[in-house]
């Protein structure tokens, strides 16, 4: 009986040093930068494996500082309602849902908030655990986080190329310039490699990754001019009737 009140106790205390842990981890990184992820890590040590280099490249830059073209196309190319729901976009579960049922190619319907969960505080994987700690942060996120602090944090953790993460990092890699001198089809060709950016290069692209470039480029118009910390998006700066 002891050794059960024990058990007990100790799961008890698990739960709670869980949550606590959890919750201030979210509520930190809403005032500081990220200094690594979980796939830094990881991608890191495979380069010194197969001596390929030492730790990846990533410079943390604050979002204002970035392209204003860079979060509206990331917007387009992964989640145009980014700015209107709660974390997750149901519809677009659905549709990805429906999707695989009937075809080889699998797709998600992520949001920019659950993979800024999933990129900062978790693996990569596809287990049910995983994606339940995914939905699990993506709501403490959406509570403590603002818009854009997500977007801010979404586009400095993200793996953008071969050992290359983050805006500042793909732009000095990729582009030999800085992410605040990075131009509307730079952006949207950056946008465009996301899904796979160790398949699609941004550095050296392909006819597929060019014709979702372009793709990407014309949707661009229907979202926003991203807002200031604080602010509202204007919808007269979007076209269609998304926003409006």
């Amino acid at each position: 009986m002891r050794f059960f009140k024990w058990v007990f106790k100790m799961l008890k205390r698990l739960v709670v040093f869980f949550f606590v842990s959890t919750i201030l981890a979210v509520v930190a990184y809403r005032f500081i930068p990220v200094p690594t992820t979980p796939l830094m890590v990881i991608r890191s040590v495979e380069r010194i494996q197969n001596k390929e280099g030492g730790w990846v490249h990533h410079s943390w830059k604050p979002l204002d500082q970035m392209s204003k073209h860079l979060p509206v196309a990331v917007m387009a190319g992964e989640d145009a309602k980014f700015l209107l729901h709660n974390g997750f976009d149901t519809e677009a579960i659905k549709k990805a849902a429906e999707h695989n049922k009937k075809s080889k190619r699998m797709i998600g319907g992520s949001t920019i908030t659950q993979q800024t969960a999933k990129n900062v505080f978790l693996w990569p994987g596809r287990s049910w655990l995983r994606k339940g700690l995914e939905a699990y942060f993506t709501v403490l996120i959406e509570f403590f986080w603002s818009k854009h602090r997500i977007m801010e944090v979404y586009l400095n953790s993200i793996e953008m190329g071969d050992g290359v993460f983050g805006a500042e990092a793909v732009a000095q890699y990729h582009f030999n310039k800085s992410a605040d001198a990075l131009t509307r089809s730079e952006c949207a060709l950056i946008a465009g490699s996301l899904p796979n950016p160790i398949r699609y290069d941004s550095k050296r692209p392909g006819r597929y990754l060019l014709k979702r470039q372009q793709r990407i480029e014309k949707e661009m118009r229907f979202i926003p001019t991203f807002p200031k910390e604080g602010e509202d998006f204007d919808p007269q700066t979007a076209d269609g009737v998304l926003y409006q």
